[in-house]
């Protein structure tokens, strides 16, 4: 039997949530053993919330449900086309032993857990909506895969429980600018990356949308293509129909599959709540229980440590009660005010001022702090569920303040504000406490309002727990208060409808605003006495904080880059892919699509006749960069100069093009943003651009830096240490010969060649010499024969001897990754030799994922380590400049090296100077058994100088 007209069937998606779960949610959260359970914490108050039927949308609860999940990471698809989700990075380590228990907590509610082989759960939903919809039956899918999207329409609707929005066919429509029965077309069009469908080129989701609307279907655009007036979409839908109709293949979800079961089957249970309870006491979930129990109508039972909470008591409350909770108070007026004139702030700043503490958050219309508005300042002062907010920036009307809107009435003015807060924000009797602290240093930098002392909860955390998930607000909040912020969203929208914060109104900016200050005040609190107990108070105090205003400072100053030599560069770059594409044709012996992978498969494959062409399902020969480069590597032009002309397309999109786009039209330089909790061991991140990541080992590459250049009368430094990684090996691992060969001075890859191989350093073969640097610098990182032999194109079979003879020349490495891997099982961490802790999550766990975590505890305390010494260094070497009466500024620090702009009268100086801070990195916290050199190169430009 099937269903009938009246009935509402709800299809969760599974496999789709727990990801977005991961990412959205605490999905780090431990229980008491350390087992992960963050994403399943959020899969279960989901599937809670969907069997009791209620939610924002006011939609009716389902009267039947099931959770479809895939049954494995390939189907039918991997036969139609080889290269399907091949690019998808292996599930987080944390995130894999929570696969299974999806499917018990499914279970355990009484749901049916659904999965096919060979079939992906969104064919299986598509199945079951289609047979639904044909009986008459209301469907509504749970999930936030726009995949599904094509099943809308005719009692579907698509429910994105994330957003808690509600997509129908008008809903789709405006979403995506076409309709649920063009998706198919369009997906085929835009492709996706994650999956890897590759679609058309070039062609994004607004162009895609406007061709669908014009033409009708993707048929008829395709057969009309040569009618298209714009060259380039004209080539693209000619020269690349068949790889779109692939993709249309591709994302067209099977409405056929032969289900085993039955629609009638998931009629909505009644769990069996002593099974379901029991479960969720098993896991921790301490809230999510008594709701359960109290939906149900019994007692909860008595449940251990919370799942949500980390560190040993940090969450415990003020009144000592050992393991009680402490809820969040509702919000309302008298809890959390709006402060609009100045007498009420002048009396906040008072009690700032007598408690000694002042919580503040600022709340603006970009994130671009170089060129964000004030619109808000919240602030929090003493008493835990107590916050203000100052508005100063909220415009009536479609204008913002960026194009001078109407203010709207009943707000203070900036200046009084500011004038207010002034001299309690630079008071150093009161401690000033923010979330994320060095955004809003930087828009009051602006304002010349200064900001110390301060603490930075988001910092708190990241010496406390990192590896061990996320630190921004939202995930700290859950984690240790299990309370979910309102999200921003819901405020600001997204996407094309996404507005300002300068036009959301007073009332609701107030109640965001001050619930953001609260939080961050009870995080606080929660987390400052862990730094002690758990013995990282001098991390967070020496390296993390100090690190704040050094860094806003830098990212402040910019760097100053030149657009017109971008431009130049960029049409050079064009030029020499124009001289490759001719060059390339001409080895093929004609014309041809150089950006076709289908195109160049056959040249390569069927008319050259070169060896190693293997084709996919879709009959296309695979023409991927380790195909190119073996077959580049066997002396074939046409492969080598394909590799060339594709990474000179990378850097003029990358770089040369988009550069420019960065640069502040007010100081004409280039402001990145450096993260200082974004990685596990310590490593700075550079994003808003990525100015970390501009590629060293090619000369276009190099050549890119020259953009990068010093204001006259000044001149670009750059400090480097050298081989700190393989230095710091060479401690840890107590390994003698590489000691002596750094205090010697030596050329540690030619003496390491000449230890392993047994061969002289006069005269060395330097292949010889760049196989053993290879083994250096893959053994930091924990690499395989497999990875070696890649690297240098070798057989495995050599690549596994040269590591034997490597381990066996220098045992005490071999020692170090042995017994680092066993501290780390014990322990769940490992640390640097500075007692900064790295969590290793996954180590435990059995399956392929194991070795990856083995693999980064290897590298973590050496990359730790370095990451250390020069966070120190970047802290010491504002002061020392300015006790040497230096007036240059450290602009970028890019992993190893820090970069300066300085006058160019004053190099010498900062050159000895800010040399002397870093070699003299180590002491005395720790003594190394090997110097740290540094070398140090000074130009015009930042490739001069490097």
């Amino acid at each position: 039997m099937g269903l009938a007209k009246g009935d509402h069937l709800y299809l969760v998606d599974g496999s789709g949530y727990i990801f977005r779960a991961y990412h959205s949610m605490p999905a780090l959260t431990r229980r008491s053993d350390g087992l992960p359970v963050g994403a399943l914490q959020g899969f279960c108050a989901m599937i809670h919330r969907m069997m009791q039927g209620f939610g924002r949308d006011g939609r009716d609860g389902p009267t039947h449900m099931a959770v479809i999940f895939d049954h494995s990471s390939t189907s039918f698809r991997n036969r139609m086309y080889d290269q399907y989700k091949a690019h998808r990075p292996p599930p987080p380590e944390d995130l894999v032993p929570q696969f299974p228990l999806m499917r018990v907590a499914t279970r355990a509610f009484g749901l049916p857990a659904v999965e096919m082989e060979d079939f992906e759960a969104d064919d299986l939903i598509a199945t079951y909506a289609w047979q639904a919809r044909d009986d008459g039956a209301a469907v509504t899918i749970v999930s936030s895969d726009k995949d599904l999207a094509q099943l809308v329409g005719g009692g579907v609707v698509l429910f994105d429980p994330m957003k808690e929005v509600t997509y129908d066919s008008d809903a789709v429509r405006e979403r995506y600018g076409v309709g649920p029965e063009l998706m198919i077309d369009y997906q085929a069009l835009v492709g996706d990356s994650v999956d890897n469908v590759p679609g058309a080129p070039g062609i994004g989701a607004k162009t895609a949308a406007q061709l669908l609307q014009e033409w009708g279907s993707l048929n008829a655009l395709l057969e009309g293509a040569g009618e298209i007036k714009q060259k380039k979409r004209r080539e693209t839908l000619i020269d690349f129909a068949e790889q779109i109709r692939l993709s249309r293949e591709l994302v067209t979800l099977k409405t056929d599959v032969p289900v085993e079961h039955p629609l009638d089957g998931f009629a909505l249970p009644v769990p069996d709540a002593e099974k379901l309870l029991d479960f969720l006491k098993e896991m921790e979930f301490r809230t999510l229980t008594a709701r359960v129990a109290e939906a149900y109508g019994v007692d909860a039972p008595p449940v251990g440590a919370p799942a949500a909470k980390e560190g040993g008591g940090a969450d415990t409350p003020d009144t000592g009660a050992p393991g009680a909770e402490r809820a969040l108070p509702e919000i309302d007026a008298q809890r959390y005010t709006i402060i609009g004139d100045r007498a009420a702030l002048d009396a906040l700043v008072d009690e700032a001022v007598e408690t000694g503490v002042l919580t503040i958050d600022l709340e603006t219309t970009s994130l671009n702090e170089m060129v964000a508005e004030i619109v808000g300042i919240a602030v929090a002062v003493g008493t835990e569920g107590r916050a203000h907010y100052v508005p100063v920036g909220h415009v009536a009307g479609e204008a913002s303040l960026f194009e001078g809107g109407d203010r709207v009435a009943g707000q203070m003015e900036l200046e009084d504000a500011l004038d207010a807060l002034k001299p309690v924000l630079a008071d150093p009797a009161v401690l000033k406490i923010g979330q994320n602290f060095k955004y809003d240093l930087k828009v009051f930098a602006r304002h010349d309002v200064e900001v110390a002392p301060v603490d930075d909860t988001m910092l708190m955390s990241y010496a406390l727990d990192r590896g061990l998930g996320g630190h921004g607000m939202d995930e700290l909040s859950e984690r240790h208060l299990e309370y979910r912020c309102k999200p921003i969203k819901e405020l600001i929208g997204s996407g094309k409808s996404q507005i300002t914060f300068d036009k959301v109104p007073i009332d609701d900016a107030a109640r965001y605003a001050a619930e953001d200050a609260d939080i961050t005040l009870r995080l606080w609190h929660r987390l400052r006495p862990r730094l002690a107990a758990e013995r990282v108070s001098t991390v967070y105090h020496t390296l993390e904080r100090p690190l704040i205003p050094v860094l806003s400072g830098m990212e402040r100053a910019g760097i100053k880059v030149d657009p017109n030599v971008l431009a130049k560069m960029s049409s050079r770059f064009a030029q020499r892919m124009a001289e490759l594409e001719e060059e390339i044709q001409g080895l093929a012996g004609r014309k041809f699509n150089v950006g076709s992978p289908k195109q160049l498969g056959e040249i390569l494959f069927d008319e050259m006749g070169l060896s190693g062409g293997k084709k996919g399902k879709t009959g296309a020969y695979s023409t991927g960069a380790d195909v190119l480069e073996t077959l580049a590597a066997e002396g074939h032009d046409l492969p080598a100069r394909v590799l060339d002309w594709r990474q000179m397309s990378k850097l003029k999109s990358t770089y040369t093009d988009a550069l420019p786009t960065h640069i502040n039209a007010e100081t004409g330089r280039v402001h990145t943003s450096f993260s200082l909790a974004a990685t596990s061991t310590g490593r700075l991140a550079s994003t808003d651009p990525n100015l970390q990541n501009i590629p060293v080992r090619t000369e276009e590459g190099r050549e890119i830096r020259t953009a990068f250049i010093a204001e006259p009368g000044n001149v670009i430094l750059s400090l480097d240490y050298s081989q700190i990684e393989l230095r710091i090996l060479a401690h840890i691992a107590d390994i003698a010969a590489l000691q002596q060969a750094f205090r010697e001075g030596q050329d540690i890859h030619a003496m390491t060649a000449s230890e392993v191989f047994g061969v002289p350093i006069e005269g060395m073969d330097p292949m010889v010499r760049r196989q053993a640097k290879a083994i250096n610098f893959g053994v930091i990182y924990g690499i395989s024969a497999y990875g070696l032999s890649n690297n240098l194109r070798i057989p495995r079979e050599d690549a596994a001897q040269f590591i034997d003879a490597y381990f066996e020349k220098f045992p005490g490495i071999r020692d170090y990754m042995t017994d680092t891997k066993t501290l780390a099982r014990e322990k769940g961490y490992v640390e640097t030799l500075f007692g900064r802790r790295i969590h290793t999550p996954g180590i435990t766990q059995k399956g392929p994922g194991r070795g990856f975590a083995e693999r980064a505890a290897i590298n973590a305390p050496i990359q730790g380590s370095a990451a250390v010494i020069i966070r120190r260094e970047m802290i010491r070497i504002p002061g020392a400049m300015e006790a040497a009466g230096l007036s240059g500024r450290m602009l970028l620090q890019v992993h190893d090296e820090l970069l300066f702009e300085v006058p160019e009268r004053e190099a010498d100086a900062t050159v000895a100077t800010v040399s002397k801070v870093m070699e003299a990195a180590e002491r005395p916290a720790v003594d190394l058994k090997v110097p740290l050199v540094v070398d140090a190169g000074r130009g015009m430009s930042w490739a001069e100088a490097h």
